[in-house]
């Protein structure tokens, strides 16, 4: 229906209500809910920012990127976490590509529950606690998710590479155990994503790996809005020295 928000399929044209102050309604790119076992994928452009919404306390985004010029450089988790010494991303944090590039930040983040560890559900860890895991089952599994939207950008299984879950949290205890925090929490939470270069972004919806519980996850919603590219001074590139060099390496890639 055009104009209405339903789960599992873009408002066409987008259209949202709570946009932030000072963004204009024609500036809004792309408004989708993505409902539970869903997925979605877009091309965005450098300066974009795009709004993820945990709509009812339970959704798990598992997130890809990739330069959408070169999509063999893409989103290198391990990088992000081992460049920055911080192994949990929350506002301020920047992803990394797997050549030392900036691709996004997060410029804003009231969920502070991520993971950088664990990667996606498969068929099997669907299987084992669910039932079905297939895509065409009634458990589809994250990674499979990633890979049809990934698909779309001609883009193929060995491109599927670690992701990073957002809204579920993973903490590393002292002795190595595993501590997870999945929810479900207050209903609302979001972050805000800022595009550093162009890029391919594809998202999942579903439980995440270490989620013993029966199957649950509730819908994500992405906004996305056109914005200006990251300034000189911008308090997120400058905060530390492995920060600023990312950027330039960012920048180099756009110089003409």
């Amino acid at each position: 229906m055009e104009g209405a928000v339903v789960e599992a399929m873009p408002v066409l044209p987008p259209h949202a209500d709570d946009l932030p102050a000072g963004v204009a309604p024609d500036d809004l790119l792309w408004e989708e809910t993505i409902a539970g076992g869903g997925y979605a994928s877009r091309i965005v452009a450098r300066g974009t920012r795009l709004r993820l919404v945990d709509l009812r306390g339970d959704a798990c985004a598992s997130l890809l990127a990739f330069n959408a010029a070169n999509p063999a450089e893409r989103l290198n988790i391990a990088d992000t976490v081992k460049v920055q010494w911080d192994a949990y991303p929350a506002a301020g944090s920047v992803l990394l590509s797997d050549m030392g590039r900036a691709m996004a930040s997060i410029e804003r983040d009231d969920a502070a529950t991520h993971d950088a560890f664990c990667g996606p559900s498969t068929e099997a860890s669907n299987r084992r606690r669910h039932g079905d895991g297939r895509n065409s089952g009634a458990f589809p599994n994250a990674r499979d998710r990633l890979l049809l939207g990934a698909a779309k950008h001609g883009l193929a299984r060995r491109d599927v590479h670690p992701c990073l879950n957002l809204f579920k949290g993973v903490t590393i205890a002292a002795d190595g155990a595993v501590i997870a925090r999945l929810g479900p929490f207050a209903p609302g939470r979001s972050l805000v994503l800022r595009a550093e270069m162009e890029l391919i972004v594809v998202l999942a919806n579903c439980p995440h790996v270490l989620d013993d519980r029966p199957w649950s996850v509730t819908p994500l919603r992405a906004t996305a809005w056109r914005g200006p590219v990251t300034a000189a001074q911008d308090p997120i590139r400058t905060a530390t020295a492995e920060r600023r060099r990312a950027f330039l390496n960012t920048e180099d890639l756009y110089r003409r």
